[in-house]
C-alpha cells in the first residue's frame, strides 16, 4: 500500500496548452511595386529579345547577360517582397532575405519613412510595405475632416458616410500587424527563435550575370 508522501510524487504534473494550428495568413503586398515590375519585364523582355534576335557580333551575348543580371534583380525588388501574417508568426520575404518572426520575439513595428520591426537588437524593413508620405498626408485631412464632420468612424480609420479609409495603407497595415502581436505574442504556437535565409536563387544568377557582363565587356 503507497503511502501519502508517494502517492503526492506520482500525481501526473498539469499539461501544458497545446499550441493552436496555423491560421492562413494575412498577405501584404504592393500592387504599384508589382505593376511596375511587371511593366519593368516586359520592357526589358522586349528590348533583350530583339538585341538577342536581331544583334551582331556581341551584342547578343551582352544582352543575354544583362538578362540573366538584372532580370532578377527586377523581380527581387518588385514582384518578390510580401508580408505573411498568421497566428504564429510574422513572415517577412525581402529583395534578398526571408525573415521568419514567431510573435513572441517581436518587440515593435514602426511605421515613419519606411515600415519596420524590431526584435531585440535587430530591425527588418517591410520592403512589401512603403510608405507614402503623400498618401500619409492625404488621409490625415480625410480624419480631420471627418472628427470636424463629427463623424463616429474617424479614429477607427472609415468614414462610415463616405466609405473611404482615412488612415494611410502602410499605417493601416503597421495597425494590423500590431493587433496581431498583441493578441497572439504569448500563445504557445507563436514562440521561438527568429529565422533568416538568403535568397540564393536571387542571388546567384545575379552575381552569374554581372560576372559573365564583366568578362565580355573586358574581351569586347
Amino acid at each position: 500500500m503507497s503511502s501519502p508522501d508517494e502517492s503526492e510524487n506520482t500525481r501526473p504534473e498539469p499539461a501544458e496548452p497545446a499550441a493552436e494550428p496555423a491560421t492562413p495568413d494575412r498577405v501584404y503586398r504592393s500592387g504599384a511595386g508589382i505593376a511596375g515590375g511587371v511593366m519593368l519585364l516586359g520592357l526589358g523582355g522586349w528590348l533583350g529579345g530583339d538585341a538577342l534576335l536581331r544583334g551582331s557580333g556581341m551584342t547578343p551575348w551582352l544582352a543575354l547577360a544583362a538578362l540573366i543580371a538584372l532580370v532578377p534583380l527586377v523581380v527581387a525588388y518588385t514582384v518578390r517582397p510580401a508580408v505573411f501574417a498568421n497566428n504564429q508568426r510574422l513572415k517577412i520575404r525581402n529583395p534578398f532575405r526571408t525573415i521568419v518572426l514567431p510573435w513572441s520575439t517581436v518587440d515593435h513595428i514602426s511605421a515613419s519613412y519606411s515600415c519596420e520591426v524590431t526584435a531585440g537588437s535587430d530591425k527588418y524593413q517591410l520592403w512589401a510595405v512603403p510608405v507614402s508620405l503623400r498618401a500619409r498626408k492625404s488621409a490625415n485631412r480625410r480624419q480631420a475632416r471627418a472628427a470636424a464632420a463629427g463623424d463616429p468612424g474617424a479614429r477607427a480609420g472609415v468614414s462610415p458616410s463616405s466609405d473611404r479609409p482615412t488612415r494611410a495603407a502602410a499605417d493601416q497595415t503597421v495597425d494590423d500587424l500590431r493587433e496581431l502581436a498583441e493578441a497572439y505574442g504569448r500563445e504557445p504556437g507563436a514562440q521561438g527563435s527568429v529565422e533568416v535565409r538568403w535568397a540564393y536563387e536571387v542571388i546567384a544568377p545575379v552575381v552569374a550575370g554581372a560576372i559573365l557582363l564583366g568578362a565580355l565587356a573586358l574581351i569586347g
